[in-house]
């Protein structure tokens, strides 16, 4: 089976419409056609997403935490065991990338354009939503 760590961006993008790109990402995890792979970070990090305004305004507070609950206990967790600093343009994306590299996932779904232009690093390949369901298919 395909492993895929879903940046938070796009992880929480697809709470909110299931029509675009990382809605059809997160229903197609539901229905099994991928592993989805997620660190502390990332859990974390959709957390504080989750308490922006745009979201608020979206979702109740029960909404966001079991947004957040979903992945927590469906989703396949992995340690960070990889350092990488620098290779992203922000800290926190070299932590998503840490993610993917120290789980062995096969892609790195992400709407930042900065990483994309990586297309793979350490095994992993980085992709856009759009390019990560045409390789559903």
């Amino acid at each position: 089976m395909i492993t895929a760590v879903i940046d938070t961006n796009v992880l929480a993008s697809g709470f909110v419409r299931p029509e675009p790109a990382p809605g059809q990402l997160l229903l197609a995890w539901r229905e099994r056609l991928y592993t989805l792979v997620v660190s502390e970070h990332i859990l974390a990090e959709l957390a504080r997403t989750f308490e922006a305004p745009y979201f608020q305004t979206r979702f109740s507070e029960a909404q966001r935490i079991n947004n957040v609950a979903l992945i927590r206990d469906e989703a396949i967790f992995t340690s960070i065991t990889v350092n990488i600093a620098g290779v992203a343009t922000h800290p926190e994306d070299d932590l998503v990338l840490a993610t993917a590299v120290s789980a062995n996932a096969d892609y790195l779904v992400t709407g930042d354009t900065q990483l994309q232009k990586l297309r793979t690093y350490q095994g992993v390949s980085i992709v856009s939503p759009r390019q990560f369901l045409e390789t559903l298919g």
